[in-house]
């Protein structure tokens, strides 16, 4: 690890924490030849994901992709922005623990309607408006009656 300050190539660990989300190890060290501190991180190299699309194109798996498209059918609900972080992470983790590296889009949005059901119905309606590409009011009005039910 070469020091952000001198260049020296050697350098001492004083201190390590493992980061907030679990997923980086956080590393402060001392330059052996100036002996300034820094900080360095330290992650797991994920593999990539690719996300098969409806069309046939595929994607690379986009993290933040996925969060927006929850916060947007979140907007003016009750969910927090824990809760969309923690289904987020959880549907990230279910992908890179299965079998394959590439994912069907409508996995994905299954598994993410699924949970936003449980959460909260309004958020749900809305995700699965766009999810399932509802085109008249008799589409939200056959999930609506099944949400009653």
């Amino acid at each position: 690890m070469h020091c952000p300050y001198c260049s020296g190539k050697d350098s001492e660990v004083v201190e390590t924490r493992v980061g907030e989300d679990g997923d980086n190890i956080r590393r402060r060290r001392t330059c052996i030849a100036c002996k300034k501190r820094f900080t360095t991180y330290e992650r797991v190299e994920n593999v990539s994901l690719i996300v098969k699309k409806k069309d046939g194109r595929r994607e690379q798996f986009s993290r933040d992709k996925l969060r927006i498209g929850i916060i947007r059918a979140c907007e003016k609900t009750s969910v927090s922005l824990l809760a969309i972080n923690e289904i987020v992470g959880d549907i990230e983790r279910e992908l890179r623990g299965g079998d394959t590296i590439e994912v069907d889009s409508s996995v994905i949005g299954k598994t993410v309607a699924d949970r936003l059901k449980k959460l909260d119905k309004l958020a749900y309606i809305r995700f699965a408006s766009v999810f399932k590409r509802f085109v008249d009011l008799e589409d939200f009005e056959k999930v609506i009656k099944k949400l009653i039910k």
